[in-house]
């Protein structure tokens, strides 16, 4: 029960940091330009087929979306920490590793979802133009949210290797995008020449793309919810791992 209690008084702490700091308002416009923009501007047009959808103009831009925003959301968890030396003081506190990182993780996934929680104009004018089905539309902001949280605990792993925010967005940049171009079509069709099918589907299988596909159709498929949660249960064990190597040294 005190675990929860430490776990939840850092996840306030590090969500009311968020809100406090101009940088986080900065972040949430930046975003809903960027969705209203490619919502309505790169495909004038929400209707297809007579039924309104999110799919294509929307959903599909995610991935692409994440790939610089959210490390820039994660790069600071624990560079910041290292840089100004505030981590010594953090370990050395009555709380675990495993609960700050929890902690800030939880709280940086929390802000993350009200970003895409106040793209919700963008669904109601959907339902205004046709008669969408929300529930594939609610499966795609399940399926956005998780995808925001594993480039996120990647971003936290690689915020704690180094204590250079910089150097830590360019590592989580690259790591997801190896996370995007694993499912991306022209790198499949690449792939699909070398004529091992069952290594193209091991490559695809590791992508955020393959995996939320299926959410983006309104399947959600216990195998790619397994996908996101252990890969973002694999990066935070790794970030603990490092902060521990750290605590012991």
């Amino acid at each position: 029960m005190n675990s929860w209690a430490n776990i939840k008084t850092i996840t306030k702490r590090e969500l009311g940091a968020y809100f406090s700091s101009p940088l986080a308002y900065i972040f949430i416009v930046i975003f809903l330009l960027l969705c209203g923009f490619f919502a309505f501007a790169v495909q004038p047009t929400l209707l297809t087929r007579g039924q309104a959808s999110l799919a294509a103009n929307f959903f599909f831009w995610h991935p692409w979306f994440y790939l610089f925003l959210v490390p820039a959301v994660g790069m600071r968890l624990w560079a910041e920490e290292r840089r100004v030396g505030t981590i010594e003081l953090l370990l050395t506190m009555p709380i675990t590793a495993w609960q700050a990182i929890v902690g800030k993780f939880l709280a940086s996934w929390l802000f993350l979802g009200v970003a895409l929680a106040m793209t919700f104009p963008i669904v109601l004018t959907v339902n205004y133009l046709g008669h969408p089905d929300n529930g594939v539309i609610f499966a795609g902001y399940l399926g956005s949210w998780l995808m925001a949280g594993s480039y996120l605990a990647v971003s936290c792993l690689t915020s704690a290797l180094t204590r250079n925010q910089v150097v830590s967005f360019i590592l989580s940049v690259v790591a997801c995008l190896f996370l995007i171009l694993a499912g991306f079509p022209p790198v499949i069709s690449l792939l699909e020449s070398s004529g091992r099918p069952w290594f193209v589907e091991a490559v695809a299988s590791f992508s955020v793309i393959t995996h939320f596909e299926g959410l983006q159709k309104g399947v959600v498929d216990s195998r790619d919810l397994v996908f996101y949660l252990s890969l973002i249960g694999f990066s935070l064990f790794s970030t603990s791992v490092i902060l521990r190597g750290r605590r012991a040294g």
